[in-house]
């Protein structure tokens, strides 16, 4: 089974900097596309930030030029860095991985979400 968790998430002031982590474990083969999105409470789910297994990477227009999101495929561990935090920032930050599960060799696809970490910035 394959698991990810986020972490780095809390309390920030406008105009300050965050870096969040997002963690797999479990038996996996290999990794592919992991995302970042995030959830405030009465929109929809966007994604913010995106990168693939080859590190192309990509951004949404609102935290464009301010995000950059990095992957280390042999720790497992994807960030996401948003500088100059702004309010409508807050929101909670969930991460997404894709990939093959398997020890040694693959045994089938799999798309794991993380429970979500809370990122609050004050004006």
């Amino acid at each position: 089974q394959v698991q990810v968790a986020e972490s780095g998430g809390g309390l920030v002031q406008a105009g300050g900097s965050l870096t969040l982590s997002c963690a797999a474990s479990g038996s996996i083969f290999s990794l592919g596309a992991m995302g970042w999105h995030r959830q405030d409470p009465g929109k929809e789910r966007e994604l913010v930030a995106g990168i693939f297994k080859d590190g192309t990477t990509a951004y949404s227009d609102a935290v464009k030029g301010r995000a950059t999101i990095s992957r280390d495929s042999v720790q497992k561990i994807m960030t996401l860095q948003i500088d100059d935090l702004k309010p409508e920032d807050t929101a909670v930050y969930l991460c997404s991985v894709q990939g093959l599960r398997g020890d040694g060799y693959p045994e089938g696809y799999f798309e794991v979400w993380g429970q979500g970490t809370l990122v609050t910035v004050s004006s």
